[in-house]
């Protein structure tokens, strides 16, 4: 059985086999560049326990000249790139699609995401070496080292894909460093994809193969599952053909501190959290105390040059004595901003909540 992060990393655990776990939110808050020991955990299934000097990336199907490349060899031949990027679970805030109606998969709160500094090869210069077509027709496969367990399904190894246009984009890696260390076995090690923008399924762990071809990757984990299913689809078994497959992330942000059913002192209070667009920039947070019907914009603190990194928000707001629902929502560079209310975008799996984050608290 595989082993949880070391206990000073402080995660709420969400499942413990598979091993699930995000940070509190304040500890969220409390750096730009999200430490790796405090960055949400998703698995499928036990930890792959791997040897760098024995692990192997194999690259074939529509390409001119398969690869079969050592660690060493990847690193050697190919530039190395650092990209600040998000990376969320499309999972997350699903606790608050859960208060709507039952939903399935792991309640997250709003940590199941996090903020790095990734290091590793682009992609796109790992295909062209592999005479891989630019076609953006075609789709890049990922295989990994980890078994899913998944109900109604029998064990299968992990596999994923994503589009050729976005594989060949510079900005996704094939990494193995973050904020500047070496990933541990429960973020990859020694060697995953990072895709900015999408949502984390696609960012494959421990990756070991890489596979050009015509259509997604045809395994239950692409074809039956990360898909966003119309809400009239409300229990299994699940029509999967009626949903569609989920890569980008929306526009979203959430209230790091203060937290949920805090008692604060009346007066001005503090409140801090993020807000991410996944590629487009985010220009407005509006946070507000009395559920939405009078807003306030925040102070936005962002990485220029940085198109996949996030946006850090906050305020102070005049908190009378009483009940109040502290809220926020964001706008992006399109002018778009986020639904009012979880019932909007309720879906039986629990992906994508991108409506208002609101938290209760009271004033004395």
């Amino acid at each position: 059985m595989s082993a949880p992060p070391p206990p000073m990393s402080g995660l709420i655990v969400r499942s413990e086999q598979p091993f699930n776990a995000e940070p509190p939110l304040p500890h969220l808050r409390a750096a730009f560049v999200t430490p790796q020991a405090t960055f949400y955990v998703r698995s499928h299934g036990e930890v792959p326990r791997l040897d760098e000097a024995h692990h192997r990336l194999r690259v074939g199907g529509r390409v001119a000249q398969p690869l079969d490349l050592s660690m060493a060899e990847l690193r050697q031949r190919f530039p190395h790139r650092t990209v600040p990027a998000v990376l969320q679970c499309a999972g997350n805030r699903r606790s608050d699609l859960h208060r709507v109606r039952p939903v399935s998969g792991d309640l997250w709160a709003p940590g199941a995401i996090g903020h790095a500094e990734w290091t590793g090869v682009p992609l796109a210069e790992v295909l062209r070496a592999a005479g891989a077509a630019p076609d953006e027709a075609l789709h890049v496969a990922f295989s990994a080292s980890d078994m899913v367990d998944m109900p109604g399904e029998e064990s299968f190894r992990f596999g994923i894909s994503i589009p050729m246009g976005k594989a060949m984009s510079g900005e996704v890696l094939l990494a193995f460093a973050i904020n500047g260390e070496a990933l541990t076995p429960e973020h990859g090690f020694p060697l995953r994809v990072v895709v900015p923008g999408f949502a984390g399924i696609r960012s494959a762990k421990w990756v070991t193969g890489i596979t050009v071809q015509d259509e997604p990757a045809d395994t239950p984990m692409q074809r039956k599952n990360y898909k966003l299913l119309p809400p009239d689809i409300a229990a299994p078994p699940f029509d999967w053909e009626r949903g569609f497959t989920i890569n980008e992330m929306p526009l979203t942000s959430a209230i790091c501190e203060p937290e949920e059913q805090a008692t604060l002192p009346a007066g001005p209070t503090l409140l801090r959290g993020y807000a991410t667009a996944s590629g487009r920039g985010v220009t407005r947070v509006d946070v507000s105390a009395d559920g939405g019907r009078r807003w306030q914009q925040a102070e936005l603190e962002r990485r220029p040059g940085a198109p996949w990194s996030w946006t850090f928000w906050q305020t102070r707001l005049e908190l009378s004595p009483g009940e109040h629902e502290l809220v926020v929502r964001a706008w992006d560079s399109a002018g778009q901003t986020q639904p009012a209310s979880p019932e909007e975008v309720w879906n039986a799996k629990g992906y994508l909540c991108a409506s208002w984050h609101r938290v209760r608290v009271r004033a004395d």
